[in-house]
């Protein structure tokens, strides 16, 4: 089993989504100890927006980018073989301003590549990355699950069933500004789900 961990925080530490995807990873390696396991922090190594220069590189047939052009999609390449090649991808994805981070929005608009992890077809899209198992660990310093300003969900769930990644395992800290006794529940009850769901 290859594991596939995204840390989308823009704190590499105390950063609460992070620890609950370890959490998520140490129980999966405890059941599969042979699973192989690449990770990758998004705050550390920061993947580059999508500009001018990254689309005109993108749109240019292989044979014909230049040495810079080759290089930026390289670097796109090189996120879509690690989510092709895992079996369970595990994110961590604080809310930043009631949405997902630049960081794994950067990483999004980089795995997301017509004909390679998604078609279009005469019947509408198509994703290619389906058979994988997905937990997302939601990070919020407020209440929002469930709730009409809670964009960070739908768009995530949107954009991996985009994918063709359905089968999605939310698991959700609430409340996380609203001081330490806030903090514990929110931590206890997330960690409780994660027990539940890897149990």
């Amino acid at each position: 089993m290859n594991i596939l961990q995204i840390n989308s925080s823009a704190r590499s530490n105390g950063s609460e989504s992070t620890r609950l995807a370890d959490a998520i990873v140490a129980k999966l390696q405890a059941a599969t100890p042979q699973a192989s396991l690449v990770r990758r922090d998004l705050a550390v190594t920061p993947h580059p927006p999508i500009d001018e220069a990254t689309l005109g590189a993108l749109f240019t047939p292989a044979d014909k980018r230049s040495a810079e052009q080759a290089a930026r999609v390289a670097l796109d390449d090189a996120l879509i073989a690690e989510l092709q090649a895992a079996h369970v991808v595990v994110i961590g994805s604080p809310m930043y301003n009631f949405g997902i981070t630049v960081q794994l929005k950067s990483w999004f608009d980089a795995v997301a590549r017509a004909g390679t992890t998604f078609s279009y077809t005469a019947t509408g899209p198509v994703g290619l990355l389906s058979g994988k198992k997905v937990y997302v660990t939601l990070a919020r310093g407020g209440f929002h699950r469930e709730g009409g300003n809670d964009n960070q969900t739908q768009h995530v769930k949107t954009f991996l069933g985009f994918l063709g990644m359905t089968d999605v395992t939310f698991v959700y800290a609430e409340g996380l500004g609203m001081g330490p006794e806030a903090v514990a529940t929110a931590q206890a009850k997330a960690d409780a789900q994660i027990e539940a769901e890897l149990a």
